[in-house]
């Protein structure tokens, strides 16, 4: 029941599981041509799920981290109405079919970014939440930003590091805001500099200059939790895949 504001619903019929060609899928198996085989695994993007993300997690799962608890309705970004199931005792709900295939997507990018050897950095401005974002990078062998963003670290880093410096391959928000009202400084730095984004964007967030927006709860421990275990997976997978390619690649001579 929803006693104050009923949002119509913008989304329909978004399937939880996209259906997937289960050959199209997967990278092909043995082959006596080794050529058609490198020439497969090489290009995952001809693949609609090539890491097979979608079996990360299920709505369940979001559920049961209230990934679905929004603000309170006064709070409500107008631009994230679409993403929204309804309200119940004054606070927003997600549709969580909706979140599930944004953040299928979103981990399917990652992946990809993983396994073409990409640089990728987590960002949060929740202290709350710090250590988990850190800990996350760590454990997969990437970076995280969690305190006070400087203006002009990406878009004057030559002169802020005093070298060509290389910039991230893709910036993951834990969390959009630097506080209830004002948006972290670097989501704006990432659309300056053509950096791919992807963002956890709360009901009182603006999801316009993130690439990939995930509606959903960016406050919860629990929520967090979640979305460093998947996006942790998600590099994994490409990591992996990448060193299979590799080293498979390494014995056929691909690189004499």
């Amino acid at each position: 029941m929803f006693p104050r504001i009923i949002l119509k619903r913008i989304f329909k019929n978004v399937a939880i599981i996209p259906r997937y060609n289960s050959t199209a899928a997967k990278p092909l198996e043995h082959s006596d041509n080794n050529a058609e085989i490198l020439k497969t695994k090489s290009s995952p993007l001809d693949h609609p799920d090539y890491f097979q993300v979608h079996s990360l997690f299920n709505v369940k799962d979001l559920f049961d981290a209230r990934v679905h608890f929004g603000h309170k309705e006064g709070s409500l970004n107008e631009l994230m109405a679409p993403y929204l199931y309804g309200s119940r005792q004054g606070h927003l709900i997600f549709d969580l079919d909706v979140t599930a295939e944004h953040l299928r997507r979103a981990l399917n990018f990652t992946a990809h970014i993983a396994y073409r050897g990409g640089i990728i950095c987590f960002f949060n401005r929740n202290a709350l939440n710090a250590h988990i974002v850190e800990k996350t990078a760590l454990e997969c062998g990437e970076y995280a930003h969690t305190r006070f963003w400087k203006g002009g670290i990406f878009t004057n880093a030559n002169h802020q590091f005093g070298a060509i410096t290389r910039l991230p391959d893709l910036c993951i928000f834990l969390n959009t805001q630097n506080n209830i009202l004002n948006q972290h400084t670097a989501v704006r730095d990432c659309a300056k500099m053509l950096i791919p984004s992807i963002g956890i964007v709360d009901t009182n967030c603006n999801p316009n200059l993130i690439t990939y927006p995930v509606p959903g709860n960016d406050d919860t421990p629990v929520a967090v939790e979640l979305y460093c275990k998947l996006f942790k997976g998600a590099i994994q997978r490409g990591k992996e895949a990448r060193l299979k390619f590799l080293q498979e690649a390494e014995e056929q001579g691909a690189f004499a």
